[in-house]
């Protein structure tokens, strides 16, 4: 009867083991293809899924932590720095589980070193890692999506200036200039696009000032001086509103470009992760290293 040769650097079919380990099974042949693609996918479905339901806990725990009376609850920069925190530390850890299982599952053929199959262990991990990140592209576009949304909308507000800002409140501060008069609409809309002008342009142009000055005089029947202590008062608002917006849209821009940093650095960590997790279900796969003895050697 024909003997089996052993596997290259793993023990011997039959032999005592060692530790927890036991006899290596004998390696596949080669049927013209490296990619073990059940392997891979099986990996990426279950990084997806650990993904999934970890980041459903944590959203849970971030709305448990938030409250909507004033001063009660997490401040939003250490929520913000707790789920940077935790989408970290579930992305590194899920593609981890997947190339564990990818490089346990993959079929070990009898052509290669140690060091080559641990190479090909690691490719099937980036493998279930490029696999994954497809999978979650819609969660992964709707997280990075959110933020570069929030950037755009805050610029928007501050390139559209006191236009933004008037859109808002320009009823109000209208009434202020024309408090106590019964003005027509059409009147109304002028005054508020002349004040939406003057400030998206940094100044008032005399002749606005002027005409503003007249015009609510005329309508309220007010004397022009105290028309035009009412305009810098408003125009004063505005500004300070048309700030307080730019300054908002920057905070913005900069909390969209951490973003996208801290994405782009978490998913290489996870590609690196995802390989020598691949590599190490590889050689517990070689010496049949059962799971509970994984578990058990980590707990102590």
């Amino acid at each position: 009867m024909a003997t089996m040769s052993p596997t290259p650097g793993g023990p011997t079919p039959g032999s005592p083991t060692t530790g927890h380990a036991t006899a290596a099974l004998p390696a596949a042949s080669h049927d013209g293809s490296y990619i073990d693609w059940p392997a891979i996918i099986a990996g990426a479905v279950l990084a997806t899924t650990i993904s999934i339901v970890l980041f459903t806990f944590g959203s849970g725990i971030g709305l448990s932590m938030t409250s909507l009376e004033a001063g009660e609850g997490v401040s939003l920069s250490w929520l913000t720095i707790a789920a940077g925190i935790w989408f970290v530390w579930v992305t590194i850890s899920s593609f981890s589980a997947g190339g564990y299982l990818a490089g346990r599952m993959r079929r070990r053929f009898g052509d290669a070193t140690e060091d080559e199959s641990d190479t090909r262990d690691g490719a099937h991990g980036v493998m279930v890692w490029a696999t994954g990140a497809l999978l979650g592209v819609f969660m992964a576009t709707a997280g990075l999506g959110g933020a570069l949304g929030i950037t755009a909308s805050a610029t928007g507000a501050a390139a559209g200036g006191a236009a933004s800002v008037m859109a808002e409140s320009g009823d109000y501060l209208t009434d202020r200039l024309l408090r106590g008069a019964d003005v027509p609409p059409e009147t109304r809309d002028e005054v508020t696009t002349i004040l939406a002008r003057s400030v998206a342009e940094g100044e008032v142009a005399p002749e606005d000032r002027a005409y503003l000055i007249q015009l609510a005089a005329a309508q309220t029947g007010t004397d022009p001086a105290e028309v035009e202590a009412r305009i810098d008062a408003v125009l004063a608002d505005l500004e300070q509103a048309r700030l307080a917006a730019v300054e908002a849209a920057e905070r913005a821009r900069i909390a969209g470009v951490i973003a996208a940093f801290v994405l782009a650095a978490t998913m290489l960590v996870s590609a690196g992760a995802a390989y020598f997790a691949a590599v190490m279900g590889g050689n517990h796969r070689d010496n049949n290293v059962a799971f509970r003895y994984v578990a058990a050697t980590r707990r102590r």
